[in-house]
């Protein structure tokens, strides 16, 4: 499938949408702009039990398909997937055989941006890297006196109805899962995978899917530039196959030749306190890691990966002044109080037992209460359970995976050093059972290390949750 013949499919023709949730909700004016003939909604829920969107929707006659058998009468000439839909589905395959072409909203946006794309994903630290590229592309386009930046996919609101009015001098920064990138044909000019691990092996059928998906963002038409985490070995193992050149990151290595090993490419890592960039023949001093206000090394691998992204538009003053300033993404270690000398932090983004340790790695050992469970995943938690035993005050378990969590610590058990292990069933009483055992100059912070679909909408719910019940204590 290229550009043209899906723009073509749509022009005269029939879309179906399959699912109304956000990305999906706003392309219907879009489509209609683009010559579509018939829009049609599939979706379990009802135009009523949709909202007042979908039943304008109805009245300019979009067609709805609801209820349990939604997807049976499946036909059309473009199918634009959600991201939570398999694409193996047998009524999609069926409709592509049909020689239905297969799509999504944010492949759609990429064929028809006139915006430089630049691409973010991996298991954790996306929506970090994904806001601080964006922050350093504005204070580029500021310096520069033009061109607008612009943020979203994963993150932030859909991009594909602002696609009309971009423009060559634009930038769109995007945060791309791997549920998103599955059938993506079409990549980003310059991309960065920022690391990967187990992660969302409850909806692929393996991490060799998981990691094919997530290799799209790259290997994809349009791709110019990778850049990615020398110290991950499963990125790594992309590395030697990219069809474009690299950029590589390191923490743990401190200079280009071990770092490229002499591969062709750009490095990004730490020398004397300093991030430098390097092309090994000429290297520049970019931030001091001291600047960076976000704690935790994994936040300093943030700031590296997006340096790497924007390295060629950039000044070190520009780094330099967002580093200072930038106190972090709602979610994602967000302080929301102090009370009675406790303070507490809301990390309801952190869905996997990585991004729980990476947390935790960045904060003094034996300094915080740790609640965690939601969502099964199907992933390990033997890791996590092994970090939370070296570094947590005590852990309150709540949720769909608080007895798999609790046989990992038990299983990890080592030496007398014993951890506090609570449960509470109740989310609500989870909080107020850690905030009650923490004492002055301590902390208590939520970092599920599992998603959260057992007991909220998602992770931003669960965050809302937990920031109203701590402001309440």
């Amino acid at each position: 499938m290229n550009d043209s013949s899906v723009l073509s499919a749509i022009r005269g023709g029939t879309c179906c949408l399959l699912g109304f949730g956000v990305s999906n909700m706003m392309l219907t004016d879009v489509l209609f702009e683009l010559g579509a003939a018939c829009i049609r909604v599939y979706d379990k829920k009802t135009p009523e039990q949709l909202g007042a969107i979908a039943l304008s929707l109805c009245e300019r006659g979009v067609e709805f398909f609801c209820g349990e058998n939604y997807l049976e009468s499946l036909d059309g000439d473009v199918i634009i997937r959600s991201p939570g839909f398999r694409p193996d589905r047998p009524e999609i395959a069926a409709a592509i055989e049909r020689g239905a072409l297969l799509t999504s909203e944010m492949e759609l946006f990429m064929a028809t941006t006139k915006a430089r794309v630049i691409g973010v994903t991996g298991s954790d630290g996306k929506t970090t890297t994904t806001t601080l590229t964006w922050h350093l592309v504005k204070a580029y386009l500021k310096a520069r006196g033009y061109g607008h930046a612009y943020v979203g996919g994963n993150i932030g609101t859909p991009l594909m109805p602002y696609s009309a009015e971009m423009t060559e001098d634009d930038f769109a920064i995007v945060e791309l899962s791997s549920f998103q990138l599955m059938t993506m044909q079409r990549a980003p000019a310059c991309s960065a995978i920022t690391n990967l691990s187990p992660n969302h092996l409850d909806w692929h059928t393996g991490m060799d899917e998981y990691i094919a998906a997530k290799s799209h963002i790259y290997t994809g038409i349009g791709a110019e530039t990778l850049v990615t985490n020398r110290d991950n070995a499963l990125c790594m193992q992309l590395v030697d196959a990219s069809p474009v050149p690299v950029v590589l990151f390191s923490s743990q290595l401190h200079d280009f030749e071990s770092i490229m090993q002499g591969r062709a490419g750009k490095a990004v890592f730490i020398r004397n306190g300093m991030i430098v960039c390097s092309d090994g023949k000429s290297e520049r001093e970019m931030l001091a890691v001291s600047d960076i206000k976000l704690p935790g090394m994994h936040n300093v691998e943030n700031y590296m990966t997006a340096i790497a992204l924007t390295e060629s538009l950039i000044t070190p003053e520009m780094v330099g002044e967002l580093a200072r300033s930038f106190g972090g993404v709602e979610h994602r270690f967000e302080f929301v109080r102090e009370k009675d000398g406790v303070k507490f932090y809301n990390s309801s983004i952190d869905s996997t037992p990585t991004r729980t340790a990476a947390a935790l790695s960045g904060i003094p050992p034996r300094s915080a209460w740790v609640i965690c469970g939601g969502y099964d995943k199907h992933i390990p938690f033997a890791p996590l359970a092994k970090v939370l035993r070296e570094r947590a005050l005590g852990v309150v378990l709540t949720g769909a995976t608080a007895d798999k969590i609790a046989a990992a610590l038990d299983e990890c058990r080592e030496g007398d050093l014993d951890l506090p292990i609570l449960r509470q069933d109740d989310f609500a009483d989870a909080v107020r059972c850690a905030a009650a055992h923490a004492k002055a100059g301590e902390m208590v912070l939520l970092s599920p290390a599992c998603a959260s679909f057992d007991a909220f909408d998602n992770f931003a719910h669960r965050g809302r949750t937990f920031c109203k019940i701590v402001n309440e204590l």
